[in-house]
């Protein structure tokens, strides 16, 4: 028994079955780090002209599917139409291969330039210069000067110019639930204006590769009200005093033992270094490594017996220490709210 051939409209459903099923693949119900989520103006824009393009672009494809098709399944011309058969033929090339095309790219050429426009905003607001390392980020407010590293906290429904820096090589800034990508240079400072909608917490990410570990480069923007914000940068004026007891002192203690200072710094201790995160209010920061694993104390003492095993190739080797020599500087640096 023969086998029966597949239909045209059959394979052409099998092929664009795939396409289909990866794009569901890419929805998230938490909208946690996604382009087509907007929080912010900028991001609208790029969203609405992303969705212009997909919807232009799906209905191109259905129509050069649909003659594709037509053409399948059209039979061959006979031999005395052939000369007006040729004559159709060469009309449709240039109609359908040559101006059709041209008409959407040229519109979509223009849609994009005005979204371009809308995104372009005056640098005024408050700043934040912010310093890209392999593979964290170092983040400084002059106004203030409260010093942090891969959180990144604004008030929210206000304009505020991120300048941005590149210690070693270049990487690249994107926060898609607020704005699009913008590279950051080791010799040029580019900026960016980030406004979000309303407080929230969304993720950012280096979308530059930047060497082994540029998948786990990651930040957190953190949108306060006003007054919230007001109050944390108050808060973070003030070098963090952990409570007067015999554990934070040993882990003070074994902080300076250990060599820690000679990466880090921690207001209002000797601990000055600048070639590693500022640890001046670790425990009250949302991550550990760049987005790397969540800052608990169980995730802090992992990560300072093996950083090499959570994140190979970082800059911070492991520090030998006894169990209870753990405990005592991970509650040390807990403790630095």
């Amino acid at each position: 028994m023969s086998r029966v051939p597949r239909r045209p409209f059959a394979r052409i459903a099998h092929a664009s079955a795939w396409p289909c099923l990866l794009v569901l693949c890419g929805c998230h119900s938490q909208h946690r780090q996604s382009v087509l989520h907007p929080d912010s103006r900028a991001a609208d824009a790029i969203a609405s002209l992303w969705w212009v393009m997909f919807a232009v672009l799906a209905a191109s494809f259905l129509f050069v599917i649909t003659l594709l098709a037509i053409a399948i399944r059209r039979s061959p011309p006979q031999t005395d139409g052939e000369a007006a058969s040729r004559r159709r033929t060469r009309w449709l090339v240039f109609g359908g291969g040559m101006a059709f095309p041209g008409v959407i790219l040229l519109g979509l050429l223009f849609y994009s330039l005005g979204t371009s426009m809308t995104l372009r905003r005056p640098f005024v607001g408050m700043e934040i210069v912010v310093t890209g390392h392999q593979w964290w980020w170092d983040v400084r407010y002059p106004e203030s000067g409260i010093v942090s590293a891969n959180e990144i906290y604004l008030p929210a429904g206000e304009p505020v110019v991120i300048t941005l820096r590149a210690a070693d090589v270049i990487h690249s800034f994107w926060v898609p639930n607020l704005h699009g990508k913008i590279d950051v240079l080791p010799e040029v400072e580019t900026r960016i204006v980030l406004e979000a909608d309303q407080p929230g917490v969304w993720r950012g990410q280096c979308a530059e590769f930047c060497g082994r570990q540029h998948a786990w480069m990651a930040f957190k923007v953190v949108a306060l009200s006003r007054e919230a914000f007001d109050d944390w940068v108050e808060t973070r004026r003030s070098p963090p005093r952990p409570e007067d007891s015999t554990l934070l002192a040993r882990g003070e203690q074994i902080f300076f033992e250990a060599s820690c200072h000679t990466c880090h710094a921690i207001a209002g201790t000797p601990a000055q270094a600048t070639l590693g995160p500022d640890l001046t209010h670790i425990g009250s920061r949302l991550t550990l490594g760049a987005g790397r694993i969540d800052n608990t104390d169980e995730h802090l003492a992992r990560w300072l017996l093996d950083p090499q095993g959570l994140k190979p190739g970082n800059l911070m080797p492991e520090t030998r220490l006894e169990p209870d020599e753990v405990t005592a500087l991970v509650a040390y640096l807990r403790a630095l709210q």
